[in-house]
């Protein structure tokens, strides 16, 4: 029982340091803000039921959405490429292909319908600024906004991705790749990722020369964001080991919440592919996760194991003392 006594102190006090040093002192450096479940509650419901075909017409047509916007599973490629579509717009606009699966249904209506508020950038984008978004609002196209509204978000989910079929990697290039960068080679779903830069993976080059040129195309593209954000989003690699999945989570979420004013725009995941970028981003940053995990369980029990034999022979051996 003395022993056990020993053990019960050692442990409290081990906890409590760790309280005051992890849990603590972090609680008090970061702020903690408990997730909406992704409902942007802010932003009205759908309340019409969209029509595809109508949809298509205006995505095409009136909405101009392709005047901007590839939509390579529609056959349709962007219409510049990556550094000409930063210098005009300060960042390039995402390929349309996979929006209905990634962006909240919500979210992608009022972005259509006023993209500023949809984005939470009215601080940055307003009359007294004198910045306009680069991205116009749709005033409709002679009928009930709404409605032509609900049709565009039913042809984006149409040609999307099944939910359940959306990848981690289509996730985060979708909802993040465009801004934010990945310096270090990575294995997911067993297979080996070149570096992710703003205009994609990094190739590997037979020639040096073709090698700089990519990379001047990155750095092209990396100061016409850092002119349009005011400074270059940061390097994704290790971020979710240095922040956390909570962390991570609430910010994409909401990142008002923790940067007031921030140039970050909201980005209108909705519950799945928000867990799919977190996956991406854990994969990213310890991609032997799993492996280790297991490893730990396989521990913890040798160590409960060699505790029962520890105390029975300790008994076995004082039994005569005490």
């Amino acid at each position: 029982m003395k022993e056990l006594f020993i053990l019960a102190v050692v442990t409290v006090f081990t906890l409590v340091t760790y309280y005051l040093v992890e849990p603590f002192a972090h609680s008090h450096m970061h702020a903690h803000h408990e997730s909406e479940k992704f409902a942007y509650k802010d932003l009205p419901a759908l309340t019409k039921t969209g029509n595809v075909a109508r949809g298509k017409d205006l995505v095409m047509g009136a909405g101009a959405c392709a005047g901007c916007h590839g939509i390579k599973v529609a056959g349709m490629p962007a219409p510049m490429d990556a550094v000409t579509a930063a210098q005009a717009y300060g960042v390039n606009p995402p390929d349309l292909s996979n929006a209905g699966a990634v962006f909240d249904p919500k979210f992608l209506a009022a972005l259509i319908k006023n993209p500023t508020h949809a984005l939470m950038l009215e601080n940055k984008f307003n009359a007294k600024t004198g910045k306009t978004f680069p991205m116009p609002q749709f005033y409709g196209a002679g009928g009930d906004i709404d409605q032509e509204i609900a049709d565009m978000v039913a042809y984006l989910q149409s040609i999307a991705v099944p939910k359940d079929k959306l990848t981690a990697n289509v996730a985060f290039e979708t909802a993040c790749g465009r801004c934010h960068a990945i310096h270090y080679e990575y294995n997911l779903d067993g297979k080996l990722h070149a570096p992710w830069t703003q205009i994609g993976e990094k190739p590997k080059f037979k020639h040096k020369q073709d090698e700089l040129a990519f990379e001047t195309k990155v750095l092209d593209y990396q100061d016409s964001l850092t002119k349009y954000l005011g400074k270059l989003p940061p390097d994704l690699s290790m971020y979710i080991r240095s922040r956390g999945e909570h962390f991570l989570s609430t910010f994409v979420e909401d990142p008002d919440n923790y940067l007031k004013g921030t140039a970050m725009p909201r980005v209108g995941v909705d519950a799945v592919a928000a867990e799919k970028v977190i996956e991406h981003l854990a994969d990213v940053g310890d991609s032997k996760r799993h492996i280790r995990e297991e490893v730990g369980k396989n521990v913890m029990i040798y160590i409960i194991i060699f505790a029962i034999f520890a105390i029975l022979w300790k008994k076995e051996v004082w039994r005569d003392l005490h």
